[in-house]
């Protein structure tokens, strides 16, 4: 058995070794590979890629999707974001509004905040119980094992981890900062005094998952970025994916 994933336990700052500029080098030239395989990736038709961002306000989930994605075209990525859900949207079981977004062959699709706000921000505020957690932990793992095996998905899921402190000086910064005015909420510094519920929460979906999450340290934001660029890179390469060639039957010329 797997052992229990607790966050607080791991730590949320760059390891030990990274310079600063070395690692932005080596992000950028990481993000541009990515364009390039996700090309391939789009035109080979054969596989696809789910991203989910989850983490706390503030963590980076806009930032990291910006930065990483920089240079794939915009005919392969598509985000979404999920916010609180409308009344239609409510009307419906939890995971009707995540399926329409799911990727098809050839696509990127990023998912800032998904169908785990199902079991994180409404248990926490005793919305639904115990028992609807546990079925809609099911639903979920029953979700993306669907995506994966009967449509070639690949899903990586990636933690923000940021320390609580380090939430705390980033909202602040939405007060000071005129290119981040436009962030702030007040409703978030509400949250982050439940900051405590919310890791107990995480830590159920993320050992609760059949696909495993990735904990990206997010302090800061640099080596955030290199964390998310390095795996997705390497996921795009494993797939292998190659540009499809015209069939040679004679009548086409080489």
């Amino acid at each position: 058995m797997a052992k229990s994933i607790k966050l607080s336990k791991i730590n949320p700052e760059a390891p030990k070794g990274f310079e600063k500029e070395a690692t932005i080098k080596k992000t950028k030239e990481l993000v541009t590979k990515i364009g390039e395989l996700s090309e391939k990736l789009y035109a080979e038709k054969k596989h696809n890629l789910l991203i989910v961002f989850q983490g706390m306000d503030a963590s980076g989930k806009d930032g990291v999707t910006k930065n990483v994605m920089l240079k794939i075209p915009a005919v392969v990525i598509d985000a979404h974001s999920f916010k609180k859900p409308s009344e239609e949207e409510f009307a419906h079981d939890f995971l009707w509004r995540v399926n329409q977004y799911s990727p098809a062959k050839g696509q990127i699709k990023i998912f800032i905040r998904s169908h785990y706000e199902d079991i994180l921000i409404q248990r926490v505020h005793n919305w639904i119980d115990d028992k609807k957690v546990k079925q809609r932990m099911k639903s979920i793992n029953a979700y993306e094992t669907t995506l994966a095996q009967d449509n070639n998905t690949t899903i990586l899921k990636f933690y923000l981890h940021l320390s609580h402190e380090r939430q705390l000086e980033k909202l602040d910064e939405r007060l000071t900062d005129p290119t981040k005015q436009w962030k702030h909420n007040p409703a978030d510094y509400e949250e982050s005094k439940l900051w405590d519920q919310y890791m107990k929460c995480y830590e159920y979906a993320i050992n609760e998952s059949e696909i495993p999450w990735h904990i990206v340290p997010s302090n800061q934001r640099w080596y955030r970025n290199y964390f998310v660029a390095q795996i997705v890179h390497d996921t795009l390469k494993k797939l292998k994916p190659e540009y499809p060639l015209l069939p040679h039957d004679g009548k086409t010329k080489s």
